[in-house]
């Protein structure tokens, strides 16, 4: 079902401001090469999270979940594969620690 105008401007906005927060801890992920403050179950979750939104919205069709998944997608992907890899490099560690 189509949405107002309005409402569809709303999710759109939404869709722009919360995808655009993911982008500067990606940046300086890998700018800086340090990704030891991050928590891996957290942004495994999260990952899988946005892959079942982005799901959710391409069976609805829902414009602004399309978009806001789909590119919240790069960033969260970026961010979880400089975790492993500075996990894998580090000696001793463990991919997932229990607490």
């Amino acid at each position: 079902m189509a949405q107002p105008l309005p409402v569809t401007l709303l999710g759109y906005g939404a869709a722009t401001l919360t995808t655009l927060s993911f982008f500067p801890q990606a940046i300086k992920t890998v700018r800086s090469g340090d990704a030891s403050a991050i928590s891996l179950p957290m942004y495994v979750l999260f990952t899988l999270g946005i892959i079942l939104w982005s799901a959710y919205a391409l069976i609805t069709g829902d414009g602004p979940l399309i978009a806001a998944n789909a590119i919240t997608l790069v960033p969260a992907l970026i961010v979880l594969e400089r975790k492993i890899s500075s996990l894998r490099a580090s000696p001793g560690s463990r991919l997932w620690r229990g607490r």
